[in-house]
Protein backbone atom coordinates (compact mmCIF):
# COMPACT_ATOMS: atom_id res chain seq x y z
CA UNK A 1 0.00 0.00 0.00
CA UNK A 2 1.22 3.45 -0.84
CA UNK A 3 1.89 5.75 2.08
CA UNK A 4 0.91 9.36 2.61
CA UNK A 5 2.17 11.62 -0.14
CA UNK A 6 5.26 13.64 0.62
CA UNK A 7 4.82 17.37 1.06
CA UNK A 8 6.32 19.33 -1.78
CA UNK A 9 9.47 21.04 -0.59
CA UNK A 10 9.36 24.60 -1.90
CA UNK A 11 12.58 25.44 -3.66
CA UNK A 12 13.62 27.95 -6.27
CA UNK A 13 14.94 27.15 -9.75
CA UNK A 14 18.60 27.23 -8.73
CA UNK A 15 18.01 24.87 -5.80
CA UNK A 16 16.07 22.49 -8.04
CA UNK A 17 18.91 22.35 -10.57
CA UNK A 18 21.47 21.83 -7.80
CA UNK A 19 19.47 18.88 -6.46
CA UNK A 20 19.21 17.23 -9.89
CA UNK A 21 22.93 17.73 -10.53
CA UNK A 22 23.78 16.21 -7.11
CA UNK A 23 21.86 12.99 -7.79
CA UNK A 24 24.77 11.01 -9.41
CA UNK A 25 26.61 11.23 -6.10
CA UNK A 26 24.15 8.95 -4.29
CA UNK A 27 22.51 6.71 -6.90
CA UNK A 28 23.57 3.86 -9.15
CA UNK A 29 22.12 2.42 -12.35
CA UNK A 30 18.58 1.10 -11.80
CA UNK A 31 16.65 -1.58 -13.63
CA UNK A 32 14.00 -0.42 -16.11
CA UNK A 33 11.31 -1.53 -13.65
CA UNK A 34 12.30 1.43 -11.48
CA UNK A 35 11.81 3.84 -14.38
CA UNK A 36 8.45 2.23 -15.15
CA UNK A 37 7.37 2.74 -11.52
CA UNK A 38 8.42 6.40 -11.67
CA UNK A 39 6.52 6.99 -14.90
CA UNK A 40 3.44 5.09 -13.69
CA UNK A 41 3.24 7.32 -10.63
CA UNK A 42 3.51 10.34 -12.91
CA UNK A 43 0.54 9.09 -14.96
CA UNK A 44 2.55 7.74 -17.93
CA UNK A 45 2.88 11.07 -19.77
CA UNK A 46 4.91 9.27 -22.48
CA UNK A 47 1.72 7.51 -23.64
CA UNK A 48 0.12 10.85 -24.52
CA UNK A 49 2.63 11.84 -27.21
CA UNK A 50 3.86 10.56 -30.56
CA UNK A 51 7.50 9.63 -29.95
CA UNK A 52 10.43 9.14 -32.32
CA UNK A 53 13.11 7.15 -30.47
CA UNK A 54 16.75 7.68 -31.49
CA UNK A 55 19.88 5.69 -30.54
CA UNK A 56 23.42 5.38 -31.92
CA UNK A 57 27.04 6.14 -31.11
CA UNK A 58 27.54 9.38 -33.02
CA UNK A 59 25.08 11.76 -34.64
CA UNK A 60 22.11 11.14 -32.30
CA UNK A 61 21.86 14.75 -31.21
CA UNK A 62 22.22 16.12 -34.73
CA UNK A 63 19.58 13.76 -36.17
CA UNK A 64 17.24 14.70 -33.32
CA UNK A 65 17.81 18.41 -33.98
CA UNK A 66 17.14 18.03 -37.72
CA UNK A 67 13.92 16.11 -37.05
CA UNK A 68 12.74 18.61 -34.47
CA UNK A 69 13.34 21.45 -36.93
CA UNK A 70 11.40 19.62 -39.68
CA UNK A 71 8.42 19.03 -37.36
CA UNK A 72 8.43 22.70 -36.33
CA UNK A 73 8.61 23.79 -39.99
CA UNK A 74 5.60 21.56 -40.62
CA UNK A 75 3.64 23.50 -37.99
CA UNK A 76 3.69 20.76 -35.33
CA UNK A 77 4.27 21.27 -31.62
CA UNK A 78 7.42 19.25 -31.02
CA UNK A 79 9.46 18.42 -27.94
CA UNK A 80 13.16 17.54 -28.08
CA UNK A 81 14.97 15.62 -25.33
CA UNK A 82 18.75 15.40 -25.77
CA UNK A 83 21.97 15.32 -23.76
CA UNK A 84 24.27 16.67 -22.59
CA UNK A 85 23.63 20.36 -22.07
CA UNK A 86 26.44 22.76 -22.89
CA UNK A 87 25.63 25.77 -20.72
CA UNK A 88 22.26 25.41 -18.99
CA UNK A 89 20.33 22.26 -18.06
CA UNK A 90 17.15 23.58 -19.75
CA UNK A 91 18.85 22.96 -23.12
CA UNK A 92 18.03 19.27 -22.68
CA UNK A 93 14.28 19.95 -22.88
CA UNK A 94 13.19 22.00 -25.88
CA UNK A 95 9.77 22.85 -27.25
CA UNK A 96 9.75 24.03 -30.85
CA UNK A 97 13.53 24.24 -30.59
CA UNK A 98 13.60 26.60 -27.61
CA UNK A 99 14.77 25.47 -24.14
CA UNK A 100 11.93 25.33 -21.63
CA UNK A 101 11.57 28.24 -19.20
CA UNK A 102 12.92 28.17 -15.66
CA UNK A 103 9.33 28.34 -14.44
CA UNK A 104 8.28 25.24 -16.41
CA UNK A 105 11.42 23.41 -15.26
CA UNK A 106 10.59 24.20 -11.62
CA UNK A 107 6.92 23.18 -11.89
CA UNK A 108 7.92 19.88 -13.52
CA UNK A 109 10.64 19.33 -10.91
CA UNK A 110 8.16 19.79 -8.05
CA UNK A 111 5.87 17.10 -9.44
CA UNK A 112 8.75 14.67 -10.03
CA UNK A 113 10.34 15.39 -6.61
CA UNK A 114 7.06 14.61 -4.82
CA UNK A 115 6.78 11.26 -6.62
CA UNK A 116 10.42 10.41 -5.87
CA UNK A 117 9.90 10.93 -2.13
CA UNK A 118 6.88 8.60 -2.20
CA UNK A 119 8.85 5.97 -4.14
CA UNK A 120 11.73 6.00 -1.66
CA UNK A 121 9.32 5.77 1.28
CA UNK A 122 7.69 2.76 -0.39
CA UNK A 123 11.02 0.95 -0.70
CA UNK A 124 11.94 1.70 -4.31
CA UNK A 125 15.37 2.90 -5.35
CA UNK A 126 15.94 6.61 -5.74
CA UNK A 127 15.80 7.40 -9.48
CA UNK A 128 19.12 8.10 -11.18
CA UNK A 129 20.17 11.44 -12.66
CA UNK A 130 19.10 10.39 -16.15
CA UNK A 131 15.79 8.89 -14.96
CA UNK A 132 14.96 12.23 -13.30
CA UNK A 133 15.86 14.18 -16.45
CA UNK A 134 13.67 11.86 -18.54
CA UNK A 135 10.77 12.21 -16.08
CA UNK A 136 11.16 16.02 -15.97
CA UNK A 137 11.09 16.09 -19.74
CA UNK A 138 7.92 14.03 -20.07
CA UNK A 139 6.12 16.01 -17.36
CA UNK A 140 7.11 19.34 -18.94
CA UNK A 141 6.02 18.20 -22.41
CA UNK A 142 2.71 16.88 -21.10
CA UNK A 143 2.06 20.15 -19.26
CA UNK A 144 2.66 22.09 -22.51
CA UNK A 145 0.58 19.62 -24.59
CA UNK A 146 3.42 18.69 -26.93
CA UNK A 147 2.19 16.41 -29.73
CA UNK A 148 5.46 14.98 -31.08
CA UNK A 149 8.62 14.13 -29.13
CA UNK A 150 12.09 13.45 -30.51
CA UNK A 151 13.66 11.30 -27.80
CA UNK A 152 17.40 10.65 -27.64
CA UNK A 153 18.68 7.70 -25.62
CA UNK A 154 21.25 8.41 -22.94
CA UNK A 155 23.55 5.39 -23.20
CA UNK A 156 23.08 2.28 -25.30
CA UNK A 157 19.43 1.56 -25.91
CA UNK A 158 18.18 -1.78 -24.59
CA UNK A 159 18.60 -0.85 -20.92
CA UNK A 160 18.31 2.92 -21.28
CA UNK A 161 15.63 4.63 -19.20
CA UNK A 162 13.99 5.96 -22.36
CA UNK A 163 13.33 2.40 -23.54
CA UNK A 164 10.21 2.18 -21.39
CA UNK A 165 8.44 3.93 -24.28
CA UNK A 166 6.09 1.25 -25.62
CA UNK A 167 4.85 2.42 -29.02
CA UNK A 168 7.08 4.98 -30.75
CA UNK A 169 5.99 6.07 -34.23
CA UNK A 170 9.52 5.31 -35.53
CA UNK A 171 12.92 4.25 -34.25
CA UNK A 172 16.22 5.55 -35.62
CA UNK A 173 19.75 4.17 -35.35
CA UNK A 174 22.54 6.58 -36.23
CA UNK A 175 26.22 5.74 -36.84
CA UNK A 176 27.45 2.89 -34.63
CA UNK A 177 31.07 2.49 -33.56
CA UNK A 178 33.19 1.59 -30.53
CA UNK A 179 32.43 3.77 -27.50
CA UNK A 180 31.59 3.00 -23.86
CA UNK A 181 32.97 -0.49 -24.54
CA UNK A 182 33.20 -1.25 -20.81
CA UNK A 183 29.38 -1.05 -20.66
CA UNK A 184 28.09 -1.87 -24.14
CA UNK A 185 30.61 -4.45 -25.37
CA UNK A 186 33.95 -4.52 -27.14
CA UNK A 187 32.79 -5.12 -30.73
CA UNK A 188 30.62 -3.15 -33.15
CA UNK A 189 28.22 -6.11 -33.27
CA UNK A 190 27.72 -6.12 -29.48
CA UNK A 191 27.19 -2.37 -29.40
CA UNK A 192 24.77 -2.55 -32.35
CA UNK A 193 22.80 -5.23 -30.49
CA UNK A 194 22.47 -2.96 -27.44
CA UNK A 195 21.44 0.02 -29.58
CA UNK A 196 18.95 -2.07 -31.58
CA UNK A 197 17.26 -2.87 -28.28
CA UNK A 198 15.01 0.15 -28.89
CA UNK A 199 13.30 -1.54 -31.86
CA UNK A 200 9.63 -2.32 -31.25
CA UNK A 201 7.22 -4.75 -32.87
CA UNK A 202 5.89 -3.42 -36.15
CA UNK A 203 7.56 -0.01 -35.73
CA UNK A 204 9.70 1.10 -38.72
CA UNK A 205 13.43 1.59 -38.16
CA UNK A 206 15.51 4.03 -40.20
CA UNK A 207 19.25 3.50 -39.85
CA UNK A 208 22.71 4.61 -40.98
CA UNK A 209 23.91 1.68 -43.10
CA UNK A 210 27.58 2.76 -43.26
CA UNK A 211 28.89 -0.09 -41.09
CA UNK A 212 27.96 -3.48 -42.55
CA UNK A 213 28.71 -5.35 -39.30
CA UNK A 214 26.26 -3.15 -37.46
CA UNK A 215 23.76 -3.40 -40.30
CA UNK A 216 23.63 -7.21 -40.08
CA UNK A 217 22.71 -6.98 -36.40
CA UNK A 218 20.11 -4.27 -37.04
CA UNK A 219 18.43 -6.24 -39.84
CA UNK A 220 18.38 -9.40 -37.74
CA UNK A 221 16.68 -7.53 -34.91
CA UNK A 222 14.28 -5.81 -37.32
CA UNK A 223 13.22 -9.15 -38.75
CA UNK A 224 12.69 -10.54 -35.25
CA UNK A 225 10.48 -7.55 -34.36
CA UNK A 226 8.61 -7.43 -37.66
CA UNK A 227 9.90 -3.90 -38.12
CA UNK A 228 10.31 -2.57 -41.66
CA UNK A 229 13.91 -1.37 -42.11
CA UNK A 230 14.97 1.66 -44.16
CA UNK A 231 18.74 1.86 -44.75
CA UNK A 232 20.41 5.19 -45.51
CA UNK A 233 23.57 4.70 -47.60
CA UNK A 234 26.32 7.25 -48.21
CA UNK A 235 25.92 6.52 -51.94
CA UNK A 236 22.49 8.17 -51.75
CA UNK A 237 24.16 11.52 -51.06
CA UNK A 238 26.12 13.44 -53.70
CA UNK A 239 27.82 16.65 -52.52
CA UNK A 240 27.67 19.44 -55.09
CA UNK A 241 28.91 22.47 -53.17
CA UNK A 242 30.60 23.29 -49.87
CA UNK A 243 31.77 26.36 -47.93
CA UNK A 244 33.32 26.95 -44.50
CA UNK A 245 29.81 26.99 -43.05
CA UNK A 246 27.57 24.77 -45.20
CA UNK A 247 27.17 21.85 -47.61
CA UNK A 248 24.75 21.41 -50.52
CA UNK A 249 24.06 17.83 -51.59
CA UNK A 250 21.61 15.83 -53.69
CA UNK A 251 19.73 13.08 -51.84
CA UNK A 252 18.24 10.14 -53.76
CA UNK A 253 16.51 7.27 -51.96
CA UNK A 254 13.31 5.29 -52.41
CA UNK A 255 11.56 7.99 -50.34
CA UNK A 256 13.05 11.14 -51.86
CA UNK A 257 14.31 11.38 -55.43
CA UNK A 258 16.87 14.03 -56.38
CA UNK A 259 16.26 16.36 -53.44
CA UNK A 260 18.75 19.22 -53.09
CA UNK A 261 19.48 19.53 -49.37
CA UNK A 262 21.26 22.53 -47.83
CA UNK A 263 22.97 21.66 -44.52
CA UNK A 264 24.04 24.68 -42.43
CA UNK A 265 27.23 22.94 -41.24
CA UNK A 266 30.64 22.32 -42.78
CA UNK A 267 31.21 18.81 -41.42
CA UNK A 268 30.79 16.00 -43.95
CA UNK A 269 29.17 13.71 -41.36
CA UNK A 270 26.20 16.10 -41.24
CA UNK A 271 25.31 14.96 -44.74
CA UNK A 272 24.54 11.46 -43.46
CA UNK A 273 22.87 12.75 -40.28
CA UNK A 274 20.55 15.04 -42.23
CA UNK A 275 19.84 12.29 -44.78
CA UNK A 276 18.81 9.93 -41.96
CA UNK A 277 16.51 12.62 -40.55
CA UNK A 278 14.93 13.38 -43.94
CA UNK A 279 14.29 9.70 -44.70
CA UNK A 280 12.88 9.15 -41.20
CA UNK A 281 10.48 12.06 -41.57
CA UNK A 282 9.38 10.78 -44.97
CA UNK A 283 8.53 7.41 -43.38
CA UNK A 284 6.54 9.15 -40.62
CA UNK A 285 4.93 11.54 -43.11
CA UNK A 286 3.61 8.62 -45.14
CA UNK A 287 2.61 6.44 -42.18
CA UNK A 288 0.65 9.19 -40.38
CA UNK A 289 -0.67 10.87 -43.56
CA UNK A 290 0.76 14.24 -42.48
CA UNK A 291 0.95 15.51 -46.07
CA UNK A 292 4.01 17.66 -45.39
CA UNK A 293 5.54 18.75 -48.70
CA UNK A 294 9.14 18.41 -49.90
CA UNK A 295 9.90 22.14 -49.60
CA UNK A 296 8.86 22.19 -45.92
CA UNK A 297 11.09 19.20 -45.12
CA UNK A 298 14.10 20.74 -46.89
CA UNK A 299 13.42 24.07 -45.16
CA UNK A 300 13.48 22.29 -41.79
CA UNK A 301 17.00 21.01 -42.45
CA UNK A 302 18.19 24.45 -43.58
CA UNK A 303 16.83 26.09 -40.39
CA UNK A 304 18.40 23.58 -37.98
CA UNK A 305 20.59 25.01 -35.23
CA UNK A 306 22.61 22.52 -33.20
CA UNK A 307 25.26 23.67 -30.78
CA UNK A 308 28.83 22.44 -30.58
CA UNK A 309 29.01 20.25 -33.69
CA UNK A 310 31.37 22.01 -36.11
CA UNK A 311 29.57 25.18 -35.09
CA UNK A 312 30.97 28.52 -36.25
CA UNK A 313 30.63 30.88 -33.27
CA UNK A 314 32.88 33.71 -34.48
CA UNK A 315 34.51 34.34 -37.85
CA UNK A 316 37.09 31.58 -38.22
CA UNK A 317 36.27 30.04 -34.82
CA UNK A 318 34.68 26.57 -34.90
CA UNK A 319 33.56 24.46 -31.94
CA UNK A 320 33.27 20.68 -32.20
CA UNK A 321 32.29 18.24 -29.49
CA UNK A 322 33.73 15.10 -31.11
CA UNK A 323 35.09 13.14 -28.15
CA UNK A 324 35.35 9.48 -29.14
CA UNK A 325 37.35 7.60 -31.78
CA UNK A 326 34.95 7.97 -34.70
CA UNK A 327 34.10 11.54 -33.65
CA UNK A 328 37.77 12.49 -33.84
CA UNK A 329 38.15 10.75 -37.21
CA UNK A 330 35.30 12.86 -38.59
CA UNK A 331 36.77 15.98 -36.99
CA UNK A 332 40.12 15.35 -38.71
CA UNK A 333 38.39 14.73 -42.03
CA UNK A 334 36.46 18.02 -41.78
CA UNK A 335 39.57 20.03 -40.83
CA UNK A 336 41.40 18.57 -43.83
CA UNK A 337 38.53 19.66 -46.09
CA UNK A 338 38.48 23.20 -44.66
CA UNK A 339 42.21 23.80 -44.29
CA UNK A 340 42.96 25.04 -47.84
CA UNK A 341 46.46 26.20 -46.93
CA UNK A 342 45.28 28.29 -43.97
CA UNK A 343 46.91 28.41 -40.55
CA UNK A 344 45.22 25.92 -38.18
CA UNK A 345 45.22 26.64 -34.45
CA UNK A 346 43.70 24.26 -31.92
CA UNK A 347 42.33 24.77 -28.41
CA UNK A 348 42.07 21.35 -26.76
CA UNK A 349 40.97 19.76 -23.49
CA UNK A 350 39.77 16.32 -22.43
CA UNK A 351 38.28 14.31 -19.56
CA UNK A 352 40.06 11.42 -17.89
CA UNK A 353 37.82 8.55 -19.06
CA UNK A 354 38.53 9.20 -22.74
CA UNK A 355 41.57 7.82 -24.55
CA UNK A 356 42.91 11.32 -25.04
CA UNK A 357 46.41 10.31 -26.07
CA UNK A 358 45.03 8.38 -29.04
CA UNK A 359 42.77 11.35 -29.86
CA UNK A 360 45.77 13.69 -29.82
CA UNK A 361 47.86 11.31 -31.93
CA UNK A 362 45.14 11.04 -34.60
CA UNK A 363 44.70 14.81 -34.72
CA UNK A 364 48.42 15.45 -35.04
CA UNK A 365 48.86 12.80 -37.72
CA UNK A 366 45.85 13.96 -39.72
CA UNK A 367 46.01 17.76 -39.41
CA UNK A 368 48.84 20.19 -40.15
CA UNK A 369 48.70 22.20 -36.92
CA UNK A 370 50.38 25.59 -36.72
CA UNK A 371 49.89 26.00 -32.96
CA UNK A 372 48.07 24.34 -30.05
CA UNK A 373 46.74 25.70 -26.76
CA UNK A 374 45.75 23.12 -24.13
CA UNK A 375 43.58 23.91 -21.13
CA UNK A 376 41.51 22.43 -18.29
CA UNK A 377 37.74 22.24 -18.01
CA UNK A 378 35.99 23.05 -14.72
CA UNK A 379 35.26 19.45 -13.80
CA UNK A 380 36.50 16.85 -11.32
CA UNK A 381 37.53 14.65 -14.28
CA UNK A 382 40.07 17.12 -15.71
CA UNK A 383 43.33 16.17 -17.37
CA UNK A 384 46.08 18.62 -16.32
CA UNK A 385 47.06 21.04 -19.09
CA UNK A 386 50.75 20.22 -18.66
CA UNK A 387 50.04 16.52 -19.23
CA UNK A 388 48.16 17.32 -22.45
CA UNK A 389 51.01 19.60 -23.53
CA UNK A 390 53.55 16.80 -23.06
CA UNK A 391 51.44 14.41 -25.16
CA UNK A 392 50.98 16.92 -27.99
CA UNK A 393 54.74 17.52 -28.06
CA UNK A 394 55.25 13.79 -28.66
CA UNK A 395 53.27 13.95 -31.89
CA UNK A 396 53.71 17.45 -33.33
CA UNK A 397 56.43 20.04 -33.88
CA UNK A 398 53.87 22.85 -33.63
CA UNK A 399 54.10 25.34 -30.78
CA UNK A 400 52.14 23.98 -27.78
CA UNK A 401 51.10 26.26 -24.91
CA UNK A 402 49.51 25.11 -21.65
CA UNK A 403 47.07 27.57 -20.07
CA UNK A 404 44.97 26.07 -17.27
CA UNK A 405 42.37 28.89 -17.14
CA UNK A 406 39.91 28.54 -20.03
CA UNK A 407 39.27 32.28 -20.46
CA UNK A 408 42.99 32.97 -20.74
CA UNK A 409 43.49 29.90 -22.94
CA UNK A 410 40.82 31.10 -25.38
CA UNK A 411 42.42 34.54 -25.59
CA UNK A 412 45.81 32.95 -26.21
CA UNK A 413 44.35 30.73 -28.94
CA UNK A 414 42.71 33.76 -30.59
CA UNK A 415 46.08 35.53 -30.66
CA UNK A 416 47.68 32.45 -32.24
CA UNK A 417 44.86 32.14 -34.79
CA UNK A 418 45.66 35.38 -36.66
CA UNK A 419 43.97 35.10 -40.11
CA UNK A 420 43.57 31.31 -39.96
CA UNK A 421 41.00 29.01 -38.33
CA UNK A 422 40.70 28.16 -34.64
CA UNK A 423 39.18 24.76 -33.80
CA UNK A 424 38.08 24.18 -30.19
CA UNK A 425 37.70 20.43 -29.65
CA UNK A 426 38.33 17.35 -27.53
CA UNK A 427 35.39 17.53 -25.15
CA UNK A 428 31.78 18.72 -25.13
CA UNK A 429 32.52 20.20 -21.69
CA UNK A 430 35.15 22.44 -23.30
CA UNK A 431 32.63 23.47 -25.97
CA UNK A 432 30.07 24.29 -23.28
CA UNK A 433 32.50 26.41 -21.29
CA UNK A 434 33.57 28.37 -24.36
CA UNK A 435 29.90 28.95 -25.28
CA UNK A 436 29.30 30.30 -21.78
CA UNK A 437 32.44 32.42 -21.96
CA UNK A 438 31.30 33.99 -25.24
CA UNK A 439 27.77 34.60 -23.90
CA UNK A 440 29.18 36.40 -20.86
CA UNK A 441 31.36 38.60 -23.06
CA UNK A 442 28.52 39.79 -25.29
CA UNK A 443 27.76 43.52 -24.88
Amino acid sequence: KRKTKAKVKKVNYTEAVEYVLSVPKFTTKNKLENTVELMERLGRPDRKMKIVHVAGTNGKGSVCAYLSSIFESAGKKVGLFTSPHLVKINERFQINNQPISDELFLKSYEKVWEVIQDMVKDGFYHPTYFEILFALCMVAFEREQVEYVILETGLGGRLDATNIVEHPIATILTSISLDHTEILGDTVEKIAWEKAGILKKGVPVIYDASDKKAERVILEKAEEMGAKAYPVESAMCRISERTDESILYCLSSSLCREWDIYVPYAASYQVMNSAVAVNAFCVINEALHLEVDKETIISGIRKTRWQGRMETVLPGVILDGGHNASGIQEFVKTVQELEKGRKITMLFSAVVEKNYEKMIQEICEGVHLSSVVVTEIHNDRIVPAEELKNIFEKYTDAKVTAVSDIDEAFDEAMREKEEGILFCAGSLYLVGEIKELLQNRKP
